[in-house]
């Protein structure tokens, strides 16, 4: 399903929804996923929690659900053993802002995607 080059690739349809059930827990404010138990998504701990949020509280803007317009920019790359994605956030404001979600996805029989940062590039 995953590419294993060293191009960088839209995100695959079949990975989207992952993807936006992630999203939408971090729009409710489940910054560690405790209370959304995601089917192959990694809960985020206390640290890196408290850093996504302040991450968008920084930006100033209201996290949204994803917008389509966002898959038209987002992307994957096989980095080592694991694929690297960064998908840019919708807010209230933007449908497509510069608040990007970084997450992997390890070449491993899990096959967990694990969030590490929201941030603005």
């Amino acid at each position: 399903m995953l590419a294993r080059d060293d191009k960088e690739h839209p995100i695959p349809e079949g990975l989207r929804p992952r993807f936006r059930e992630l999203v939408a827990a971090l729009v409710a404010g489940d910054f560690q996923l405790s209370n959304h138990r995601l089917n192959g998504v990694a809960p985020i701990g206390a640290r890196l929690a408290d850093f996504i949020a302040e991450q968008i509280n920084a930006y100033g803007a209201t996290l949204a659900p994803l917008n389509d317009e966002v898959w038209e920019r987002a992307i994957y790359a096989l980095d080592g053993p694991n694929w690297q994605f960064l998908i840019d956030l919708t807010t209230t404001e933007e449908p497509v802002s510069d608040l990007v979600l970084h997450a992997q996805l390890a070449d491993d029989e899990q096959g967990l995607i694990e969030v590490w940062s929201v941030h603005v590039p």
